[in-house]
């Protein structure tokens, strides 16, 4: 049985590209934090780089034009290259950038339940206590021979 915060996450990440649609109404700042100066190596709201303050005039231009996110990123890579964006394309080979940390951590996230799982049922099995001894296991013989002499001394 498939445990429902498996089938919840499977679920999330179905529905994610759909959470991942063009924004209309992009901000100044919410692109320079997604677009890389080409000089500097650096996000734009990071970077004070002739190269990164023009690249700022060129957004803010398109954004007073009214254009979308996705138009203004597609303008930036076909100008500058996919390299001018901060995350990788999330298709064809770039996509595994977005799915190799999520399958680490989950073969990770199997592989610590396993081994706690493993861990937990390996300890020794509790001996059975005879229940006329009063919940304490037999003696060993020697110290039962050594406790009865030292019983004996005490009662003469």
């Amino acid at each position: 049985m498939i445990p429902s915060t498996v089938v919840a996450a499977v679920l999330a990440l179905l529905l994610a590209p759909s959470a991942l649609a063009c924004n209309s109404h992009p901000t100044q700042a919410q692109l320079e934090g997604q677009v890389m100066c080409p000089v500097c190596g650096t996000t734009l709201d990071q970077s004070d780089s002739p190269a990164a303050q023009q690249i700022k005039r060129v957004i803010r231009g398109r954004i007073r034009a009214g254009e979308s996110d996705c138009t203004i990123k597609d303008a930036l890579v076909a100008s500058y290259g996919p390299s001018i964006l901060a995350a990788p394309p999330k298709s064809g080979f770039g996509l595994l950038a977005w799915w190799v940390p999520l399958g680490g951590i989950l073969v990770a996230a199997v592989a610590v339940g396993l081994a706690a799982w493993r861990w937990s049922r390996r300890r020794e099995p509790e001996p059975k206590l005879d229940p006329s001894l009063n919940g304490r296991g037999p003696l060993d013989p020697a110290l039962e021979r050594r406790l009865d002499e030292e019983l004996a001394r005490f009662d003469s």
